[in-house]
């Protein structure tokens, strides 16, 4: 059991009209916002839910009209941000805003599971700040204070546990590159703005499995939650997720695979990675979304052998967020930054450069 976890009780009445004789988890799972089925049924076994004041341990009981159903629910405690002395890449700094390159496996913003060492951390001592934790009022926290805005800062909604202070945009855990941070609440509603109407200049690069064709492009498609597995993303039928648009266009191709650059018209959570793999070309080395195994080429023992040797130190999705660019909310003026990839995939790209080449079209990045 996780130290210092909350007991909460919560008590659902079934109402005297009811006739569906849904199974025990199914019921109770509609009522637990945050709280995945599996989760209910272990907790049932666990004997933490009674009926009519008798414990259940069999999620098929059946739910019957009138019933009293007391679930005893063991949650972690509550999130807080601290300040760490992490270090970050600052690329640019001013009295508005940070322009930051994030590493890959850092995690944005502090949430359930991820406690601590986040970026969030990170810029709290930079800025020194003190602690912002789910209790805070986030009208009576000062941004000046603070030295990050403190828009969206805390949970608007029960059962959203994230803290992220001066966070405008978010990069996934292992995609490195450029994050553009708030640091008060007028320009962070500027830049929110823009990002709302696509006006973000965001250029990622990725390694793909394969060589996309044409060469240049647009994935229209919408994006919801993978109904097979609730921790991916995945293409649905329109209407039953968000609109989600990239554009891309091959930087560099190599035999069986090629440096890709994506410029984003929408931002949807793993949106690159997602349509990356719904055109057959998934992003090297994204266990999720299938990169991790040969998708191109032969796959004999000494082609098995090199690319385990490239995913030795490139343990992570090939992706980086290379190019920011946006109107400043002071000067009102454009302004773009830009980050080289990191030595794991810079290696990775020289390495199918001088074995898969030699490249053909354009060259370099």
């Amino acid at each position: 059991m996780d130290e210092a976890r909350v007991e909460q009780i919560v008590t659902l009445e079934v109402p005297s009209g009811y006739e569906e004789a849904a199974r025990l988890d199914r019921y109770i799972t509609r009522f637990l916002p945050n709280v995945s089925r599996s989760k209910v049924q272990r907790g049932i076994e666990e004997g933490c839910v009674t009926v009519n004041g008798v414990p259940i341990v069999k999620s098929s009981y059946s739910v019957q009209a009138g019933d009293v159903i007391v679930c005893t629910l063991m949650r972690p405690p509550p999130i807080e941000a601290a300040p760490e002395p992490i270090p970050v890449d600052v690329v640019y700094e001013d009295e508005d805003l940070l322009v930051v390159n994030k590493a890959a496996g850092m995690v944005v913003h502090p949430a359930y599971g991820h406690r601590t060492g986040t970026l969030v951390n990170a810029l709290l001592h930079h800025v020194g700040a003190g602690v912002v934790d789910v209790d805070s009022d986030e009208d009576a926290i000062d941004d000046d204070e603070l030295g990050l805005s403190t828009m969206n800062a805390v949970p608007a909604r029960e059962g959203d546990p994230a803290i992220r202070p001066g966070i405008v945009h978010r990069l996934d855990k292992d995609t490195s590159g450029l994050l553009v941070v708030a640091k008060h609440d007028a320009a962070h509603g500027a830049l929110a703005r823009q990002f709302a109407d696509h006006s973000i200049e965001r250029r990622y690069l990725a390694l793909l499995w394969g060589v996309p064709q044409p060469r240049t492009g647009r994935i229209a498609t919408d994006i919801g939650r993978d109904p097979r597995n609730r921790k991916r993303m995945a293409v649905v039928p329109p209407g039953e997720g968000k609109r989600a648009v990239s554009h891309y266009d091959v930087v560099e191709p190599f035999e069986y695979t090629s440096l890709v650059a994506f410029h984003l018209e929408t931002g949807r959570t793993h949106q690159i990675r997602v349509h990356a793999q719904h055109v057959d070309h998934p992003i090297l080395g994204d266990a999720t979304y299938g990169g991790k195994s040969i998708r191109y080429g032969s796959a004999s023992s000494s082609r098995k052998a090199f690319f385990r040797n490239i995913f030795e130190r490139l343990d992570r999705h090939a992706l980086h967020a290379e190019t920011l660019g946006f109107v400043h909310p002071r000067s009102g003026e454009p302004v773009s930054f830009q980050a080289d990839p990191p030595d794991d995939m810079h290696a990775a790209i020289q390495r199918l450069r001088s074995v898969e080449g030699p490249a053909q079209g354009k060259s370099g990045y």
